[in-house]
């Protein structure tokens, strides 16, 4: 399936696609040294929300698709070296709203999860 949104999201910030098909993204980061905040390696949760976001842009895959919102749990720590793979699926679409549902795992344990409400807009963002 092509990509049609978010097509210059640097890969070593918001991950890797791995699979996208409609309505479902899955997305893959290695964290590295630069996104930790601190000597023991722990990973900025910046970087975890977004790969979660791109991971949700991608299932909706619209060239105009905007976040608006997100209600979003950080449930385990993320640290250096670490390879995180979120998940989205779009769970509902009422006109140019579309929710969906991201989880975001390390070694197959739920790190992050979060519901991401969507807009696809008439026009980019910048052009509205």
């Amino acid at each position: 399936m092509e990509i049609n949104t978010h097509e210059k999201v640097n890969p070593k910030l918001c991950g890797i696609v791995k699979e996208i098909k409609p309505g479902y993204s899955k997305i893959m980061l290695k964290t590295t040294q630069e996104m930790a905040v601190d000597k023991k390696g722990l990973i900025h949760g910046g970087f975890i929300f977004g790969l979660a976001d791109y991971a949700a842009m991608l299932a909706v895959n619209h060239p105009h698709v905007v976040l608006s919102g997100a209600e979003v749990k950080f449930l385990k720590p993320v640290k250096i070296n670490d390879q995180i793979i979120a998940e989205a699926k779009k769970i509902s679409e009422q006109g140019k709203k579309v929710i969906c549902e991201v989880f975001v795992k390390s070694n197959d344990i739920i790190i992050f999860s979060g519901s991401f409400i969507c807009y696809i807009l008439k026009n980019h963002v910048l052009n509205a």
